[in-house]
């Protein structure tokens, strides 16, 4: 692999960076900068102003409205806009099932659903996991019976991230018990405004909504809201996964929140410590060499090579790292980082801190990031699946 950028890749990550400080809105890249609480309105109004720059599906190909860039122009877009400060894309619309619908939908379910996600107009959700089927994605117990031109679903999904503003929902269903898990599973759209389908809160331990619970109850969903074939879901649901790891890495992230890392530190006055500005060195060699994996998937996928295998170790590596550096920035800051004020995360708040301004989130970052091991199949399963797949 050649680790130097053309002058061509050069000038357009020069480009992507101007657009970006020109058109990122600075309240939103200073929430992000400082790690403040992001609202709807402020992940929308970024997706709809990557919509009309047609990037906010910036991976799609250009049959499908994408910009049709290449896997080194899509890294170094993405690059760019984390380091800015922009707030990372939702991922469910453009990134998972998106590319479902392109590979596997009909013509009418990309003539109908691809326009909405490229604008940020619709919101979309994940509806992969249950009560008893997370990493164990095979056993999903909901159901959905055929009858004539309609599905009838029942059942429930939970951690939908963000689902209380969600416009539509992909869901893995149920449609035959008879087979072995992976053969009776089927890939469903279902607009969340149907009769029957209910959204319940689960509040997290620093209090935010972040997730939810999402019930069907007799909810009727037209057949022709059915991707591909019937009992194929299971299918599908690989080829999204393989888009979900790559972006759960956001290895991009990491390389900004690095450099928040080093500032804490040095306002913490623990910057100039030989050993924790070891720990420091020691979590960038760890980022530089995910970026390398990323890379290399990225070259596997526009090569046309199925690299799911080394997606799962780009899920498993920067799932540590999301944690390490939430880690160093608690130790950084030591015990004024363990207050929280619940009110300290929104911009603007003009009451006292515990510490310095920075220390505010970090308590509610770190709790947080507990998750980043176990969201999108677990690494222990992960670890399983590479060890199958890479070592046989």
């Amino acid at each position: 692999m050649d680790l130097n950028f053309t002058p061509e890749e050069q000038a357009f990550r020069a480009h992507i960076r101007q657009w970006v400080a020109e058109h990122l809105p600075k309240d939103i890249s200073h929430k992000v900068h400082n790690a403040l609480r992001l609202n709807k309105d402020d992940l929308q109004r970024w997706a709809r102003l990557l919509g009309k720059q047609g990037w906010h599906g910036w991976a799609w190909p250009k049959q499908f409205g994408g910009p049709g860039w290449n896997a080194v122009q899509r890294h170094l877009f993405e690059e760019e806009c984390a380091l800015a400060g922009a707030p990372r894309v939702v991922p469910f619309g453009p990134v998972m099932v998106a590319p479902v619908i392109m590979a596997f939908g009909s013509r009418e379910q990309q003539e109908r659903h691809l326009p909405g996600i490229m604008s940020g107009d619709v919101w979309w959700s994940q509806g992969y996991s249950e009560p008893g089927s997370g990493s164990d994605l095979a056993s999903v117990k909901t159901r959905a019976e055929r009858r004539g031109d309609k599905y009838i679903v029942n059942g429930q999904k939970t951690w939908t991230t963000l689902g209380q503003y969600g416009d539509w929902i992909f869901c893995l269903v149920r449609t035959d018990a008879s087979v072995k898990p992976q053969a009776g599973i089927s890939f469903l759209l279902i607009d969340m405004k149907s009769p029957g389908v209910t959204v319940r809160p689960i509040i997290m331990l620093d209090g935010e909504h972040e997730v939810n619970e999402v019930f069907f109850d007799n909810v009727e969903v037209p057949a022709e809201n059915l991707v591909g074939e019937e009992n194929k879901g299971w299918t599908y649901a690989k080829y999204l996964l393989a888009h979900e790891r790559t972006n759960i890495a956001d290895v991009n992230r990491a390389k900004r929140e690095l450099e928040r890392l080093k500032r804490i530190a040095k306002a913490e006055g623990v910057y100039e410590d030989p050993r924790f500005r070891d720990q420091i060195a020691l979590l960038e060699v760890d980022i530089v060499a995910l970026e390398m994996m990323v890379l290399r998937v990225l070259s596997a996928e526009s090569s046309g090579k199925q690299s799911l295998d080394v997606a799962g170790l780009l899920k498993i590596r920067g799932s540590e790292i999301q944690q390490r550096y939430t880690e160093l920035m608690m130790l950084a800051a030591g015990p004024y980082a363990t207050p929280f004020i619940h009110e300290a995360m929104e911009a603007g708040w003009q009451g006292d801190h515990v510490g310095a301004a920075h220390c505010a989130p970090l308590a509610s970052h770190y709790f947080n990031y507990r998750k980043t091991t176990i969201y999108g199949g677990s690494n222990e399963v992960q670890r399983n699946i590479v060890a199958q797949t890479v070592l046989g």
